[in-house]
């Protein structure tokens, strides 16, 4: 199976199975020198972790992150990357394969399975094998790293629409997101969300989410205007997210709503004597170059495939037949997905942040 690797000069290769004995991945082209520890990961990795509350699927997993090798204590006994491959496994420990053999010969309607058959003639039925959303755990670790590559840039991620349900804006909080088990940044938000995926879940259904992730203190100039740029990418790496089905940079689809003159991010001279933009619609990104504001992007993800409702499917021998999925699923995937989506958009900004110092060197917005 080919393409699990993703990025240039700051690479991350992913391996493992959802039900296999741990998942694991290669951080490959991490500078030399910055401290890096497993509690410099395992934060990011609790925010996913399964099991926190009655809104996310049951599996209860450690997620506990090891470094195999790619770092080493330097003459002050701090631990830092020494430019090698970083190796990173988790254990996997509570997986329940028994709750999938009444549909191991049954394609779950929404799901990977047909066309995963369809490429490979095989496929592991136990919670999908890699097309399994486990599999971004490894991500989220990944990203931990990628974090620390550019200085002074911090990502941050919300979830701000379930099914229908969407914050105010005018009520975001970013204090508000880390307090509640949404990713909201809309404290009025929270229980109406509670009691809508409540009644979701208990109807043995699934709905989707958005999620916005903005990163800052993204240095001017990093993409490229041709075949690397950086909405481009970051586009790619949302879409790779299990369940995404959408990707907006900026003000995204509603630009199309929008006049020339409203659409337009108007400019000033500011103190500093460099360029001062009125608005973001662009999201960061002008000709698939970074302009120094914040970047900003938004992906959609779809109801989870597995749920209790019977659906009508066919099975691996021909026959027109109904499935129904037990076991323990997210109700609502799009709300782990906000860490997953931190670190994508980490990965790519880390990635980008090599290309742009490996062909330009230290330009005018990272000296100054």
């Amino acid at each position: 199976m080919s393409h699990n690797t993703f990025g240039h000069l700051f690479r991350v290769t992913t391996w493992g199975e959802s039900h296999g004995p741990a998942i694991g991945c290669v951080v490959d082209g991490c500078p030399p020198g910055i401290a890096l520890t497993e509690a410099d990961i395992q934060p990011y990795l609790d925010r996913r972790r399964p099991g926190q509350s009655r809104y996310t699927t049951q599996r209860q997993e450690a997620d506990q992150v090891k470094i195999l090798s790619g770092v080493f204590a330097d003459a002050s006994g701090v631990q830092v990357t020494t430019g090698a491959p970083i190796a990173l496994i988790i254990e996997n420990t509570d997986q329940r394969s028994k709750d999938y053999g009444d549909i191991k010969d049954k394609y779950r309607p929404g799901h990977a399975d047909l066309t995963y058959m369809a490429k490979y003639g095989i496929r592991d039925y136990r919670g999908g094998g890699r097309s399994s959303a486990r599999e971004t755990a490894m991500r989220v670790a990944a990203g931990a790293v990628a974090r620390k590559i550019v200085p002074g840039m911090s990502v941050r991620g919300a979830l701000i629409q379930m099914g229908p349900h969407r914050i105010e804006r005018a009520k975001w909080d970013w204090a508000e997101v880390e307090s509640n088990p949404f990713f909201s940044p809309d404290h009025d938000s929270v229980q109406a969300w509670a009691s809508y995926l409540d009644g979701v879940r208990k109807a043995g259904s699934s709905c989707g989410a958005v999620i916005e992730i903005v990163a800052e203190g993204v240095p001017a100039g990093l993409g490229a205007p041709l075949y690397a740029k950086l909405d481009q990418d970051i586009a790619s790496a949302l879409m790779s997210i299990n369940a995404v089905k959408g990707v907006e940079i900026g003000a995204g689809f509603a630009a199309a709503e929008l006049s020339g003159e409203a659409n337009a991010d108007e400019m000033r001279i500011g103190a500093d004597g460099r360029a001062t933009f009125l608005s973001n619609h662009a999201g960061g990104i002008l000709g698939g170059i970074a302009t120094g504001q914040p970047v900003v992007a938004r992906f959609a993800v779809k109801p989870t495939s597995s749920i209790l409702t019977p659906r009508r499917t066919i099975d691996s021998l021909g026959n027109d037949t109904e499935i129904s999925t037990k076991g323990r699923h997210d109700p609502c995937v799009g709300i782990r997905a906000v860490p997953v989506g931190e670190a994508m958009l980490a990965i790519v900004l880390a990635d980008h942040y090599l290309r742009h110092r490996g062909q330009c060197g230290l330009g005018q917005s990272e000296s100054a």
